[in-house]
């Protein structure tokens, strides 16, 4: 029960924002489920990066602040910078609420502002919301359908081509030991996943550098690097973190909105308030596993 809700928040997340998405994260690529693929980016710039999909944490309180920063090099010399900020909290049950702002490029540029989303996953409850600022309108998220079956398979699925991409020689993991991140003990892993000449139509192999920090401690990647050299670099890092439990209101609905129950993408018709007429990406792998 638990773990499927995480993947519906998630999937959620992504619904909601594909068409600005587009624009500020890379493209979907046929190496997407290699460590360091594009999900990861689309992931990261939600504030989902320091999440351990499929599992609910409890025990371990926190608060901090989400910084994602990237650099694409375009072949006239040309450079797209993108920064996002997302607030992230989690009491000792296991509620977590993430506050993201995406700004007004892409699919947002026409309005001239940016967009603002509020998502609060309750464990407790087993309640998930999407929270709208600007229409203080809270998406009750509809119960995920198949059970928490699917979210097994799912990650099943992506654990076992990782192991196929190693066995191939084409994805390397090598461990970095322990350092301290932002204060925090953090194990490090490093990816480095090669697509071979010829497979996308690349005359050299391309290689992709992927390193991710996680904090055994409080079960949360700290700091992640991706170095594509398709899409650029971008750092995922959790600054600011506070281990004390957050105020409790921080994870309800506020009084002063409006709830209604989110429908379901049918006919590639989108959830409501702000959510683009397309589905969630058909590419979208499982996360990489928290090491």
């Amino acid at each position: 029960m638990k773990s499927k809700w995480i993947y519906s928040l998630l999937g959620a997340a992504l619904l909601l924002t594909a068409s600005a998405l587009r624009a500020q994260a890379p493209p979907p690529g046929p190496d997407m489920m290699g460590p360091g693929g594009p999900v990861g980016g689309r992931m990261e710039i939600l504030g989902f990066g320091e999440m351990h999909p499929g599992k609910v944490v409890t025990g371990a309180p926190y608060s901090a602040v989400v910084v994602t920063e990237s650099k694409q090099t375009l072949g006239d010399g040309n450079t797209i910078n993108r920064k996002v900020q997302t607030n992230v909290f989690r009491d000792g049950q296991g509620r977590t609420r993430r506050e993201t702002t995406l700004p007004a490029v892409g699919a947002l540029a026409a309005s001239g502002q940016p967009k603002t989303f509020i998502m609060i996953f309750d464990p407790v409850a087993t309640a998930a919301y999407v929270l709208h600022p600007d229409t203080k309108v809270a998406e009750n998220l509809p119960k995920p359908h198949g059970g928490a079956g699917n979210a097994g398979q799912w990650q099943s699925k992506f654990e076992s081509h990782m192991q196929k991409e190693i066995a191939a020689g084409t994805l390397k993991k090598d461990d970095l030991g322990v350092q301290t991140t932002n204060g925090v003990s953090a194990q490090g892993t490093r990816y480095t996943h090669t697509i071979p000449a010829g497979q996308i139509g690349n005359d050299k192999p391309i290689i992709v550098v992927s390193e991710r920090w996680y904090s055994p401690d409080l079960q949360i990647v700290v700091k992640s690097t991706r170095n594509d050299p398709r899409f650029g670099e971008t750092t995922y890092t959790l600054t600011n973190i506070q281990r004390q439990e957050p105020a409790a209101n921080l994870f309800a609905v506020p009084s002063d909105y409006t709830v209604e129950q989110a429908k379901p993408s049918i006919h590639g018709k989108g959830m409501r308030h702000g959510a683009p007429p397309s589905g969630p990406p058909a590419d979208m792998p499982p996360p990489p596993p928290g090491e």
